[in-house]
């Protein structure tokens, strides 16, 4: 059985790759729209997080000086800093409950740690996922799809009479909130059926494609 300290490195070591490849993908962009990318911008903090599976979540969101056998290490690489925390039923006993054993439930661990908005939140296996060609995968798909938001939001503000309302837009998305986050599309373009039908389905990309092209429409 593998010791605490050599999973956490690996996990440490996996978490490193998927920064790697998110950074070379958005290297490839304009310095402006590096700058919008806020893992690139800001110090985070990465959570790393033993229910049934390992949890992997990036987020903003401030959380309590670590008590009693919670292991913290800071990181840094290609200019981005983030704190790694690992959790697991030890140090926070809700996790050993947070999902069944049959698959995995990523909102009911968030809930269980507390939180709400993230930059990522990716779901492994122990061994078999912790592989630099599973990490690369992972980080240049985050790095495209934060690229995409990024660019589709500063277009939104272009067309959209709101920029606060446009910041509300990003900030449900940032924390998952699809019902939020479809109420503000439609905010944002009443008068289009289709941002309200898109809004319906849950899917925040959809949504935001249809806003941008309603706001487009309408300009």
């Amino acid at each position: 059985m593998a010791r605490p300290e050599d999973l956490r490195s690996s996990m440490a070591e996996y978490i490193r790759n998927v920064h790697a490849a998110y950074f070379r993908i958005a290297a490839t962009y304009p310095p402006a729209v590096q700058g919008g990318l806020a893992m690139l911008r800001n110090r985070f903090t990465v959570v790393a997080a033993g229910a049934h599976n390992l949890h992997v979540i990036a987020t903003e969101q401030s959380l309590p000086a670590p008590k009693g056998p919670e292991v913290v290490w800071e990181q840094n690489q290609d200019g981005m800093e983030w704190q790694l925390r690992f959790l697991d039923p030890v140090v926070l006993p809700a996790l050993a409950n947070a999902e069944q054993a049959e698959g995995s439930d990523p909102e009911a661990v968030r809930r269980v740690i507390g939180i709400g908005s993230h930059q990522y939140h990716l779901v492994v296996r122990p061994g078999s996922d912790l592989t630099g060609h599973h990490a690369g995968h992972a980080g240049t798909g985050l790095a495209n799809a934060h690229l995409a938001a990024a660019r589709d939001y500063e277009a939104i503000r272009s067309y959209a009479g709101d920029p606060g309302l446009v910041d509300e837009l990003a900030a449900a998305d940032a924390a998952g909130l699809n019902r939020v986050h479809g109420l503000v599309a439609c905010a944002l373009a009443p008068w289009s059926d289709t941002v309200r039908a898109a809004s319906g389905a849950g899917d925040r990309q959809v949504v935001r494609q249809a806003l941008l092209k309603a706001l487009k429409e309408g300009s």
